[in-house]
């Protein structure tokens, strides 16, 4: 029997389109779908609300693969429609996804995701249209028409926790490029004689800043330093096993120096693919989000620094922290959903 840990969160978040919501029975009810590298979140909402109607989130197992991932899903999503039915479903993917099919390509960090038609199965389960496309590609959907990208046509997204991906906004309009891959902003090279990253090549961004890299970095060089890291051993008892970004995040705070350069590498990256970014396309704004970039003001500064020096100095852009936070790629689903309305199947009445 799978056990699958459930967490309940607060629905009201900052939001800045609103309706009042007189009779929901007259609105369509939307479920939107995040599925993360360690953890899956699912929402419900009435078409044009500011709260969700009901949130749910679970953990993945250890080893976990495309098939328990598919059942802790659809076990959340069936828990919080509770017998109603979706007028339309959006997802959002961790990993590279055929837009136009509602195809994962693969996960990068979950086995089993090869070639498996998501749309199709969610479809098929509850009767009702699905948009699935990269966690990257949502997340900028959801910033744009619900976030801190309000008021820009010209955007990126940047999510950097278990990896580091990319979404772009481009004259209002989402761009996937061709065969769905614009974005991947974390396999652009920092360093090339950097660490091997999972993709092959040498010093991507993502090697270098993502938070299970951070955490992988901080511990080799615990293990070759035996008396550095002395606050973050502490906060995870002696056991290097036990290292994760966010306790990197959280022992730099308290002054730890490897920490500290483990967070302003990893801002260094960043700002160097942001850069370089900005001068190859332009946008307007850059938004960030995603654990770690909780990781404090050092590495904030470090890597709007890097990527102002990288940037041609005609090149004017921003750079903000997202708004949405963790959900941003859960709203982007909401803005999915809210597209497919408008041409809705007639198989699905």
């Amino acid at each position: 029997m799978l056990f699958i840990k459930v967490m309940s969160y607060p629905l009201n978040l900052p939001l800045k389109h609103t309706s009042t919501l007189s009779n929901s029975a007259l609105i369509p009810l939307l479920l939107a779908l995040d599925f993360g590298g360690t953890k899956h979140t699912a929402a419900t909402i009435y078409r044009g609300a500011q709260r969700w109607h009901t949130h749910k989130r679970a953990f993945s197992p250890r080893n976990a693969n495309a098939s328990t991932d598919l059942e802790i899903m659809i076990s959340l999503a069936r828990e919080i429609l509770a017998g109603e039915k979706p007028a339309a479903i959006g997802v959002s993917f961790g990993g590279p996804v055929d837009f136009t099919t509602g195809t994962v390509r693969l996960s990068h960090h979950v086995p089993g995701w090869e070639t498996i038609q998501l749309r199709q199965l969610l479809e098929d389960e509850f009767n009702a249209p699905a948009s699935v496309d990269n966690d990257a590609n949502v997340a900028v959907l959801g910033e744009y028409r619900f976030g801190a990208g309000q008021g820009y046509d010209s955007l990126i997204y940047i999510t950097v926790s278990t990896g580091v991906g990319g979404g772009w906004i481009l004259n209002g309009q989402p761009w996937r490029g061709f065969g769905g891959m614009a974005g991947e902003i974390g396999h652009t090279v920092a360093d090339p004689n950097g660490p091997i990253c999972l993709c092959g090549k040498r010093g991507c961004v993502e090697r270098l800043a993502s938070g299970s890299y951070i955490a992988q970095q901080v511990r080799e060089w615990l293990q070759e330093q035996p008396n550095q890291g002395q606050v973050l051993r502490t906060l995870v008892n002696d056991d290097l096993n036990a290292i994760t970004g966010q306790s990197v995040s959280q022992a730099a705070a308290k002054g730890d120096a490897l920490a500290i350069q483990a967070l302003e590498r990893a801002g260094w990256a960043l700002g160097i693919g942001i850069g370089n970014a900005a001068n190859l396309i332009n946008p307007q704004l850059f938004v960030l989000g995603g654990g770690v970039t909780k990781a404090g003001e050092r590495f904030w500064e470090t890597l709007r620094r890097v990527a102002r020096e990288t940037a041609l100095p005609e090149v004017d852009f921003e750079i903000a922290q997202a708004v949405l936070g963790d959900d941003a790629p859960l709203w982007g689903a909401v803005a999915l959903a809210e597209d497919l309305l408008a041409n809705v199947s007639p198989k699905f009445f």
